[in-house]
């Protein structure tokens, strides 16, 4: 026995001298770092919310502005030769927003004609003076500044129960009252989803200006909503921002922002901590699950320096695999004693948790690019039916303008507004091209990618060559769409860095793969070795590219040297 006393005193003093503090210390980094992660995570989820709540106010703003649009052009319309009949005729299209239909009404709130929803419409006529409808004390004496919109409050259909908003503008030369209803909990869903998408943990209140709920959703949409709930007041009036919470024992995070053209607010709320996910939280207390394990290391010491340091080495280098991406290398045992055992099952889990967050990752990036798309067709569609039409009876006057004009230096200046007002037509419609791709959609993606070099050539001034392999065949439309993209996105880049002489966009069908390809003559440039690289090198149009392709489960191929040109290939 007292042959070992020696041992033991020297093991008591290396684990007091130096297990212990050490062991102290990690403790005292690991708790404090989790709450310093922790008050980040907490300003970051404000942070996000404040943002997507003033995206989502904007995007309910701007969908209220088209709905306004709509009713103001019908109600220009009735200052022409057309009845009201023809009118809702014509603009059968513009009304497609307005699922309680449209109608017009005389100044005695008479019902002159609607498109459907014939009973709500007789009731609004004989309740229109406890409704908030436009009327001439709204208008004033010219017509150029009276179509001035008028937003109700929420009316319940008496018909289908449902909730409808109206928004009206009376045209005093025709003294006629036109207005459109509209399902408020319809368009927050539609506007909404692409940013709260179902099954998320944001409670979503939309309310008007008297702060009753014209929708909600969410986790907490089963309370009732306290018209002093926080957020609710400072939307109301007028200001953007975030509140912490405390309710019960969790901290809610309140964002909040208003909607300007009705009056309204949207508020959000969520537990932030519901936002951090599991794989987040394990890896929080990872630095936990180093302790025992290095104490138990040091014990297990005693009965073999084989049974622990050779398969900690193996699972350190498997750990490293792990770090580059290599999830099956975890899952293969290194043996040792049970707690290794237990360490490499717990990283096996943890790499299987991070594995699923990148799946998550994936499909949130996949979201976000939806989104984009249906922006730029919204984009597209307001530029085509308001700002190119206005440009086109800007115009219009010009050349009326003209003839009535005797002076020449007066007809001279007309003649180049003209011009201007030409050229600003098609640049607006060559801007819509490229946010809509309308020749995807009705003729295919062959037929797109040819127009698409066509416009590409003659925009850069570059030859760009187009060849086409193989028996053209449809391909799902988020396939034919990325593709475009992909191709867009790298003969924007050839026109832009490439300074090339020459430029070519290839597509060839097989019956195993389609195939794309763009290829230039430029001078190159030296190729990231992976893509977790492109952003730090400052190739994010590459980075855009390779989320597109890996969003379609195509594999992107890049071939470039300086001085050598430029060769893109994507294999779906």
């Amino acid at each position: 026995m007292k042959h070992f006393l020696p041992g033991w005193r020297g093991l008591t003093q290396l684990f007091a001298f130096t297990i212990l503090p050490l062991t102290l210390l990690l403790l005292f980094i690991a708790f404090g770092g989790v709450n310093m992660h922790q008050q980040d995570m907490r300003a970051l989820v404000g942070e996000r919310d404040e943002r997507a709540v003033q995206s989502s106010a904007a995007a309910l703003q701007s969908e209220l502005h088209h709905r306004v649009s709509t009713i103001t052009s019908m109600a220009v319309l009735t200052s022409s030769d057309l009845t009201f009949d023809e009118i809702l005729a014509t603009t059968n299209d513009l009304a497609e927003d307005f699922d309680g239909g449209i109608a017009f009404f005389n100044n005695a709130n008479g019902l002159i004609a609607n498109t459907d929803n014939e009973g709500f419409w007789r009731w609004v006529s004989q309740n229109s003076e406890t409704l908030s409808l436009a009327s001439p004390s709204d208008a004033s004496t010219t017509l150029s500044t009276s179509l001035e919109p008028v937003f109700s409050s929420p009316v319940t259909d008496p018909v289908s129960g449902h909730s409808l908003v109206i928004v009206s503008v009376y045209v005093p030369s025709e003294n006629v009252v036109v207005a459109g209803a509209f399902s408020p909990e319809t368009l927050a869903v539609e506007t909404l989803l692409p940013t709260y998408p179902v099954g998320s943990h944001v409670t979503i209140f939309l309310l008007d200006g008297s702060r009753q709920p014209l929708y909600v959703s969410g986790v907490l949409a089963e309370d009732s909503l306290d018209p002093h709930h926080p957020g609710v007041a400072e939307a109301l009036a007028g200001e953007n921002g975030v509140l912490y919470v405390k309710m019960s024992d969790t901290e809610h995070v309140v964002a909040y922002s208003p909607i300007e053209l009705t009056g309204w607010a949207l508020v959000t709320e969520e537990e932030w901590e519901m936002v951090v996910s599991p794989s987040l939280q394990l890896t929080q207390m990872a630095p936990l699950v180093l302790v025992p394990a290095f104490v138990l290391a040091l014990f297990a010491l005693w009965f073999g320096a084989r049974q622990i340091v050779q398969p900690l080495q193996k699972l350190e280098a498997k750990a490293a695999a792990l770090a580059w991406g290599d999830f099956e290398a975890i899952q293969e045992s290194v043996g040792g004693i049970s707690e290794v055992q237990h360490l490499q099952m717990e990283l096996a889990e943890m790499s299987r948790k991070v594995q699923s967050a990148q799946d998550g990752l994936h499909d949130y990036i996949g979201a976000i690019t939806s989104a984009q798309e249906d922006e730029r067709m919204r984009l597209a569609r307001e530029l085509h039916d308001d700002t190119i039409q206005d440009v086109i009876a800007l115009k219009q006057r010009v050349q009326l303008a003209q003839k009535t004009v005797k002076d020449q230096t007066s007809r001279r200046l007309l003649k180049e507004l003209e011009t201007l007002s030409e050229e600003t037509v098609e640049n607006l419609r060559r801007l819509t091209r490229a946010l809509r791709p309308i020749y995807l959609e009705d003729l295919g993606l062959v037929t797109a990618l040819e127009m698409l070099a066509r416009e590409m050539s003659q925009n850069h001034q570059l030859p760009i060559s187009f060849h086409k392999d193989g028996q053209e065949r449809r391909l799902l439309r988020e396939a034919e769409l990325s593709l475009y993209r992909i191709a867009q996105e790298s003969l924007n880049n050839v026109g832009k860095h490439a300074n090339a002489s020459q430029a070519g966009l290839n597509i060839a069908f097989t019956a195993d793969e389609v195939k794309m390809e763009v290829s230039d003559n430029g001078r190159g440039f030296e190729v990231p070795h992976s893509p977790t690289q492109f952003a730090p090198s400052g190739h994010f149009g590459l980075l855009g590219v390779y989320e597109r392709a890996n969003l379609i489960d195509a594999r992107l191929e890049i071939e470039s040297t300086p001085g050598t040109g430029t060769r893109l290939t994507v294999r779906l």
